[in-house]
């Protein structure tokens, strides 16, 4: 039994120093590069399918830009510019953004209540799970989990995102054999509603 807390309690300190080991200070100095796309601070992207990057956990955003340097998930507009930074700059950029405050979107007033069915819900029909169970339901996420926040992402960005997962188009990440399966039971009428109450969720 001692063993076995131990190794918990072990695990528990892992995940703790796994996440929060930026310096968003530093961070800052590289952001400039990214707000071409992104917006300042990550929070208003210059086009509605880039997504708002500002707030969205720490430890998701390294794991995402890991995954994006690596080319294991591939981001064409992304090519090439992560290839200089180093890891501490990735964490350093990571902890920048998750520092910004996201802005929030409006939901379209037709979809609200099929989307907050499904978030809060799910669905028995088609065997869909709840979003609140991972991220919560402000849609905040959870940061040692790697589950990112959700609530006020654009609306297009979440479709393209849950039709990328449901087509297999994004499988890279520790988080995305979920994310396919559940894609996989959903309409393009319900990623419709879902992704709208997301995009005012807070």
């Amino acid at each position: 039994m001692k063993k076995l807390i131990a190794g918990v309690v072990l695990g528990v300190s892992l995940t703790a120093t796994a996440f929060g080991a930026g310096d968003p200070e530093a961070g800052e100095a590289n952001a400039a590069t990214c707000a071409g796309c992104h917006g300042q601070g990550g929070a208003e992207p210059a086009m509605a399918v880039y997504p708002k990057i500002a707030g969205l956990g720490e430890k998701y955003l390294h794991q995402q830009l890991s995954l994006i340097k690596s080319g294991e998930r591939p981001v064409p507009e992304m090519t090439g510019l992560l290839d200089d930074m180093s890891e501490d700059d990735l964490e350093d950029l990571a902890a920048y953004f998750n520092e910004q405050s996201i802005t929030i979107g409006k939901a379209d007033p037709d979809l609200v209540e099929e989307g907050r069915n499904l978030y809060r819900g799910g669905s028995l029909a088609s065997n869909v799970p709840a979003c609140v169970a991972c991220h919560s339901p402000q849609g905040k996420g959870n940061e040692p989990a790697a589950y990112p926040l959700l609530g006020g992402q654009s609306a297009e960005y979440v479709s393209k995102q849950l039709k990328a997962y449901r087509d297999g188009e994004r499988d890279s990440g520790p988080q995305a054999g979920i994310m396919m399966d559940v894609a996989s039971k959903l309409s393009d009428k319900e990623i419709e509603a879902l992704a709208s109450y997301i995009s005012g969720l807070h």
